[in-house]
């Protein structure tokens, strides 16, 4: 089997084929093929794999199993569809070395459930301790054994690459540009919650396509940006200029209404949109944006959305921006966002709770909004200016060529001129695989790609073609798109990326290699040093919110709209709130190293005027984030009951203690919850006659089945009851016409046996065990870290670093540090 250290020479030969794939007759389909060759051998693992745990297990398991489970787990019948005969037989000796993930997990299932008392059922009698453990202990040796040799062989994570968003942000590190990437690729499946997991990372011929593109839009980028004049766009549109529009005609532009340009409150779609701020080419541009209020209402100003868009009904969907409260007192507020050409701006009236106007025919004519005394946005100007994200022209020509100089080759024309071509080339390309690869690279490794771009030169081509084409060759390699990782403890530079990657999800920047060149960061003091300077850099928000996304699953906030019949309060400028209050209070927990106990309760959260209103908390007033102290009857407290987490909970109409309760058991409450067992429905159907949730769901778990998972999924459910699909507090439950009718009953049992009356009892129980609550963040940090999911031999590790916390109070930060310095973290 090849291994990836070994592929360059191949690596490079496909990479000159993409630099001219025409000039052999070979086809896009075929070139793509072939790298997805390489890559598959260089992701592959040997092929002396032991895919599960091999041999019978031990026979005090055996014979466990057979005093004790056998009556009700054996045959096509079994209950849950467990047949025990598969596991202990002899035959099954063969099996192993199939599909034997799922195998294991049933193992581990096992000991979980037999070790909690769950399994067998109290119906059976009740097992000694020492009874239990003649099976537990055996089956853990067996299995942690079994896993430990397969990583000191294979490692834990294997063939983990970039993700699109890790490849976006590599590549604008790379040349120092800011162009959207990561919208360009085929969305990545989430393997445990998380897009970084190995195991999912599939590498279709799609995918490399999509890969080549990026790869060439980047090249095409910098080079542009290296070789031509600075970007520049800087406008002020007046009040008559946003409200551009012929006398007697009907629009959705902003009328012009006292020397200012207005937009009153409508559900009327692009209305407030301002063709004056048309992009003129695609690019990040700012807006600034002066504005006050007209009619407000009595209580507050007037909350504004801020989106951008083609703004025409053939693309309906627009991108937000932000949003602000506008009062009569005139404000300033700035928003950068990316535009392609031809996007625009609109800003509008978004508060579902203000009054509306009505406008005949789909457009608003000049005096049509006045006399229906509806609030309104009043525009005093707009500031629109080209921005970069990245570096600035002069550092992406640092990147990119080095010294070499930009001139005029004629008719307008520039390009790069060197008076060594070939060793200014050469040296160029070998920089640019060191710092692609993330580490140093020997002449011999570097060399095929060098050769690709003087054999350019050779052929004669121009200078920035014969680099782009050695650039390209880099990009196209396994070592650029794959982690270089061998079994064992990661070496210094291996352990910069996956400090920088975990933290950042982007390359690592120059302190980092510096201490890797240097062999010091193996050192776990300066990991910790390294962890808290990430941390508090400005990038350090990007782990908060990468990592909230997909580990909270925020990035499906999107994904269901709460039923506007039902849910009149609720609209984007809340759900925009509720994003950032999470965001926000994360970041606080990180900063002051919270105790995971804020995960469920607290006596703060993050808000601005808008969200407040939304919640019923009083006494906030402005547009702007900031911590509110809570009291008893504001009824929140905790990341639980955060909108944001409530509403992806939901379905837009309807909460279901289950979906909830699952969700929560697994983010934050450290359990796994497998799938139902296949040989039982979703509903049985002897509970037809149930008449609420509560007595649906103590049917259904009247079986022991679907007992020992929903006695931990029901009570976290049942608890948030309360909290409607929008994350509103209720105490009934609406009818389509808004009506409340049936009662919340949010009361229920914990596993142990002790009840709680709704949600503030149920915090008080959780928070009883805090130790539970940072076992689940930490394997959520390893599992997102390191590419794979924590395994049952890795749990000793998990709760080694839960320990290591304990002082603190399993501080969010003392966390990250723990889990960045841990053995898990430091090895394949």
């Amino acid at each position: 089997m090849l291994h990836k250290d070994r592929l360059h020479p191949m690596a490079s030969i496909f990479s000159e084929l993409i630099r001219r794939p025409g000039r052999i007759g070979i086809t896009p389909g075929t070139l793509l093929l072939g790298i997805g060759l390489i890559l598959g051998i260089a992701a592959s693992p040997p092929l002396a794999v032991a895919a599960g745990p091999t041999g019978l297990p031990p026979v005090e398991a055996r014979r466990f199993l057979q005093a004790h489970c056998y009556d009700c787990h054996q045959g096509d019948e079994s209950e849950a569809g467990l047949d025990l005969l598969t596991l202990v037989e002899p035959a099954a000796d063969e099996v192993f070395l199939g599909e034997t993930e799922d195998l294991t997990e049933r193992w581990v299932r096992m000991i979980d459930r037999v070790r909690e008392g769950e399994m067998p059922p109290a119906s059976a009698g009740e097992l000694s301790t020492d009874e239990i453990e003649s099976f537990v202990e055996p089956v853990s040796d067996w299995l942690r054994s079994h896993q430990r040799a397969e990583t000191e062989q294979l490692g834990r994570v294997r063939g983990k690459r970039l993700t699109n968003l890790q490849l976006e942000r590599t590549l604008h590190d790379l040349f120092g540009i800011d162009i959207p990437l990561a919208d360009g690729f085929s969305d990545e499946p989430r393997v445990g919650g998380f897009v970084s997991i190995a195991d999912g990372q599939a590498m279709s011929h799609f995918q490399l396509e999509q890969h080549l593109r990026a790869v060439d839009a980047s090249l095409d980028e910098a080079f542009r940006r290296a070789g031509s004049k600075p970007d520049r766009y800087d406008k002020t549109f007046s009040p008559t200029e946003i409200a551009k529009r012929r006398p007697g005609q009907r629009n959705r532009e902003p009328e012009l209404r006292e020397g200012l340009a207005v937009v009153w409150s409508s559900r009327l779609i692009f209305y407030g949109r301002m063709a004056v701020t048309t992009a003129p080419a695609d690019g990040w541009y700012r807006f600034t944006i002066r504005a006050s209020s007209v009619k407000s209402p009595d209580q507050h100003g007037v909350w504004c959305s801020v989106r951008t868009g083609p703004c025409v009904s053939s693309a309906p969907l627009l991108q937000t921006l932000g949003g602000f409260e506008a009062t009569e007192t005139p404000g300033e507020w700035t928003f950068e966002g990316w535009l392609p050409k031809g996007h625009m701006l609109e800003v509008r009236p978004a508060d579902a709770n203000l009054k509306l106007a009505r406008f005949a025919g789909g457009q608003v004519g000049a005096g049509e909004g006045e006399p229906q005394d509806v609030p309104g946005v009043a525009i005093h100007q707009v500031t629109m200016t080209r921005v970069h994200r990245g570096a600035d022209d002069d550092g992406v020509r640092e990147r990119l060529i080095g010294s070499l100089r930009v001139e005029a080759t004629g008719q307008g024309a520039r390009g790069l001129v060197s008076d060594q071509p070939e060793a200014d080339v050469s040296e160029l390309v070998r920089d640019f695989a060191r710092r692609a690869f993330r580490r140093p690279v020997a002449a011999d490794e570097s060399e095929p790609y060098v050769q690709i771009a003087l054999a350019a030169l050779a052929e004669g081509e121009s200078l920035d073609r014969a680099m782009r084409a050695g650039y390209r060759a880099v990009l196209c390699s396994p070592r650029f798109l794959y982690f270089t990782e061998l079994p064992g403890r990661l070496d210094d530079h291996a352990i910069a990326s996956r400090l920088s990657y975990f933290l950042w999800n982007r390359m690592p920047d120059e302190t980092l290699i510096g201490l890797a060149d240097r062999g010091e960061l193996s050192r776990p003091e300066v990991i910790r040093e390294q962890v808290r300077r990430m941390l508090a850099d400005p990038r350090g928000d990007d782990f908060v919110q990468d990592f909230s996304d997909q580990w909270l699953d925020l990035c499906d906030i999107d994904f269901t709209e709460p039923d506007p019949r039902l849910y009149r309060d609720f609209d984007p400028l809340v759900q925009h709130a509720m994003l950032l209050e999470t965001r926000h209070y994360l970041r606080k927990m990180l900063d002051e190293d919270l105790s995971v106990n804020h995960l469920i309760d607290s006596d703060f959260t993050v808000l601005n005027s808008r969200l407040a209103r939304f919640y019923g908390i009083e006494g906030v007033e402005g547009d702007q984030m900031r911590v509110v102290p809570l009291r008893p009857k504001d009824r929140r407290g905790g990341l639980l009951t955060h909108g944001s987490i409530l509403k992806v909970t939901a379905n837009g109409t309807v909460t279901s203690p289950v979906i909830r309760g699952v969700w929560v058991s697994e983010r934050m409450l450290g359990e796994h919850i497998p799938p139902p067992p296949t040989n039982v429905p979703a509903i049985e159907p002897d509970i037809r006659g149930a008449t609420t949730i509560r007595e649906q769901l103590d049917k259904h778990k009247s079986s022991d089945s679907c007992a020992g998972c929903h006695v931990k999924i029901d009570p976290p459910g049942f608890a948030l009851e309360n909290y409607d699909p929008a994350g509103q507090w209720r105490t009934k439950y609406l009818t389509a016409g808004g009506k409340g009718r049936q009662a919340v009953d949010p009361s229920y049992e914990m596993p142990d046996g002790e009840t709680f009356s709704g949600i503030e009892d149920f915090k008080r129980l959780v928070l009883r065990q805090p130790e539970r609550l940072a076992y689940g963040l930490a394997e959520k940090l390893f599992t997102y870290s390191t590419g794979a999911a924590v395994r049952f031999g890795d749990r000793e590790e998990v709760w080694r670093v839960v320990e290591q916390t304990r002082d603190t109070g399993h501080g969010f930060r003392s966390l990250v540090e723990a889990v960045a310095v841990s053995p898990l973290f430091l090895s394949k």
